[in-house]
């Protein structure tokens, strides 16, 4: 049975710096499946007035990427002590330019909704061996931090953007993909493949239509000759493990939320990292899609947020 300590926790977000709730969430035994997430992106915009009491707490506007970083390893940290030993770590994470300017993309800069959070957080200026127009690297450099930092870097998967948002550089391509980071507190974890297989793209099978001749000099016996002359064998397989680039659409949200991911996104994540009736945590729930996904398919959630006006555009229930 479910301790009393716990259900308080389940089905709710809850209002407070995440790692501090985190903290409260292991001494009352908390334990969750696997945790979505999507941390506020380095440099991109500021949520809370520069006179709010939890200003200190905002993450995002940390004077470096090393500083940003390394706020994301305590938090992940924290998450780890209240993760399944068999558990899973889902980030949703983009990439940011060194810029003197306080907006990444032409087509967000200023306006009523991008244009006061963007001037609140300010520029990315260049330093240390950052130069203006360098791309940060923000994924890579968190998941080198985790992995130092005991998680098993399992998988960088893409999410492809079809409808992304326009951007008038004339020296480079326009960046339509942001990066979904698959992590793991043990070598082996729970993760059911079968749960999100796709339609294959090719019905006759994976394998060669005919016998592939062998190589000179290979044996007949060898392993390489066994699979490679078998493999017309396989037959038709109409379905197949889902592949590591997953293109969905973004979702236009009407709230003060900025960076609100699709359902389609996440619901992959959920049903290969967790079962019927576990919990998924998100530390950075904003507008409540982690949650609305895990009720709607039959699974608990948990969710802290530090900007209370996002918890108040939630329809979870």
């Amino acid at each position: 049975m479910m301790p009393a300590s716990m259900r308080r926790w389940l089905d709710k977000t809850h209002a407070g710096d995440c790692q501090a709730l985190l903290q409260r969430m292991h001494s009352d035994g908390v334990r969750v499946q696997t945790c979505i997430t999507s941390p506020p992106y380095f440099g991109l915009r500021a949520y809370l007035p520069a006179d709010h009491p939890d200003k200190h707490l905002e993450i995002g506007a940390q004077g470096t990427p090393e500083q940003y970083i390394e706020r994301l390893v305590h938090v992940f940290r924290a998450v780890r002590d209240v993760l399944a030993d068999n558990g899973t770590l889902w980030i949703v994470i983009g990439d940011s330019y060194a810029a003197r300017r306080t907006y990444q993309a032409a087509s967000t800069k200023g306006g009523a909704k991008h244009g006061a959070a963007q001037a609140a957080v300010g520029a990315i200026w260049p330093g240390g061996d950052v130069k203006a127009k360098d791309l940060l690297g923000i994924p890579w450099m968190l998941a080198f931090a985790l992995r130092r930092d005991g998680w098993y870097l399992r998988q960088d998967l893409i999410w492809h953007k079809p409808n992304t948002m326009p951007e008038s550089v004339a020296d480079r391509c326009t960046r339509s993909h942001e990066h979904i980071l698959l992590l793991s507190k043990r070598s082996r974890y729970y993760f059911d493949h079968a749960a999100i297989r796709e339609p294959s793209v090719d019905p006759r099978g994976p394998g060669n239509v005919r016998p592939v001749r062998q190589p000179p000099g290979e044996r007949i016996t060898s392993a390489n000759a066994n699979l490679r002359g078998s493999l017309h064998k396989i037959g038709v397989r109409t379905m197949r493990n889902k592949r590591d680039v997953w293109t969905v659409g973004t979702r236009p949200f009407k709230g003060s939320h900025f960076a609100v991911f699709p359902e389609r996104l996440i619901v992959p994540c959920v049903l290969a990292g967790s079962r019927l009736g576990d919990t998924v945590l998100d530390p950075f729930i904003g507008s409540g899609t982690t949650g609305a996904v895990a009720l709607r398919l039959q699974r608990h959630f948990i969710g802290c947020e530090l900007v209370r006006s996002f918890i108040d555009q939630q329809h979870l229930h």
